[in-house]
């Protein structure tokens, strides 16, 4: 019962929240879903009194707080990348109104004659906010986080997903490929990170495309981490030879701009490759957790192109090929509704 109730409490304390706001003045009675989110928050588009329409962030306490995407809409605004503007907030009671960058995003968009024209803009816009990055703005992308983020494959994509319970053998295996990773993460010149860059985050705007949205988990890390979240997106596939031009096509632009990329392309490309196997491997967790802890089924849909993405990366280099084996290991034992998706 508390599960039903709650929601309509807090949309409750919403509409009472907006019919106060003097500026800008907006209709509560218009309030209807925008989006949802992986997470506790909502979304919900409202018509404004000027004609103007607003997204209002219900993110509700202790699961959420605004005051992190609050920090970073002013950091990554700071920048002159598009994104939403706060013009309305509940600290307290975790509501923030902002300004609408439309309802298309790249996903919607991405078509063959479209996504070479939106991924150049998502580059200048990558560039432009890395370039303008500082230490101690934003949180730390350490080893701790980077690996608290690879333990959930053993966790929750091989333990709760898979049903398997690894040999030491094989975890010890699993734990050397997780340390060849970190130790080339690590080693990347360190920038701005989004951490969710990519189609379903990503605005399609008329002026200052993309408009880049779903931020507030941003931290200072690998350079190479937007890139590939761009490039490999959990959601959209790329022929090799289109994600490489783009890959080299930023690589460029960087170089140009100052960025600490580094000045080989082909090892540039193992740090993209290495970075991506990181996050394919942190991807296959969650989607495993928000299926089998919070009942969100949505996600099983895009495990296998992430599989894809992390066994292609692999196989490319020697070091990681125990992590291939390994899957090969797991595929057999593993009951075949793992695979039913």
């Amino acid at each position: 019962m508390s599960l039903q109730t709650t929601p309509d409490i807090r949309l409750t304390q919403l509409k009472r929240w907006l019919s106060a706001l003097s500026s800008p003045a907006v209709q509560p009675d218009s309030l209807r879903p925008a989006s949802s989110d992986a997470s506790f928050r909502r979304y919900f588009r409202v018509d404004g009194a000027d004609g103007a329409t607003y997204i209002v962030m219900d993110a509700p306490p202790p699961q959420e707080d605004v005051r992190p995407f609050m920090h970073v809409a002013e950091v990554f605004g700071s920048t002159g990348a598009s994104v939403p503007k706060i013009v309305g907030h509940d600290i307290e009671r975790g509501f923030l109104l902002l300004s609408d960058l439309g309802s298309t995003t790249y996903l919607h968009q991405l078509n063959l004659d479209s996504a070479h024209q939106l991924y150049l803009d998502a580059i200048d816009a990558l560039v432009l906010i890395q370039v303008q990055s500082q230490p101690d703005m934003l949180p730390e992308y350490d080893r701790a986080l980077l690996l608290r983020e690879l333990m959930l494959f053993p966790e929750w994509y091989i333990g709760k997903h898979l049903g398997v319970t690894m040999t030491d053998t094989q975890t010890a295996e699993l734990n050397k490929v997780f340390d060849v990773l970190l130790a080339n993460n690590l080693a990347q010149a360190q920038v701005f990170v989004h951490r969710d860059y990519h189609s379903r985050n990503l605005m399609v705007l008329d002026s200052g495309n993309p408009g880049i949205l779903d931020f507030q988990d941003a931290v200072y890390g690998p350079i190479t981490y937007d890139l590939v979240s761009l490039l490999r997106d959990a959601y959209i596939q790329w022929d090799e030879e289109m994600v490489l031009d783009w890959a080299i096509r930023y690589w460029e632009r960087a170089k140009q701009a100052g960025l600490p990329v580094n000045p080989d392309i082909d090892a540039f490309y193992r740090d993209f490759e290495f970075m991506g196997l990181q996050r394919h491997l942190k991807v296959l967790g969650i989607f495993a957790r928000l299926y089998h802890r919070d009942g969100k089924d949505a996600y099983l849909k895009d495990m296998p192109l992430v599989m894809g993405y992390t066994r292609n990366a692999a196989n490319r280099y020697t070091a990681l090929k125990p992590l291939v084996r390994l899957l090969d290991a797991l595929e057999d034992k593993a009951p075949q509704v793992g695979y039913t998706f």
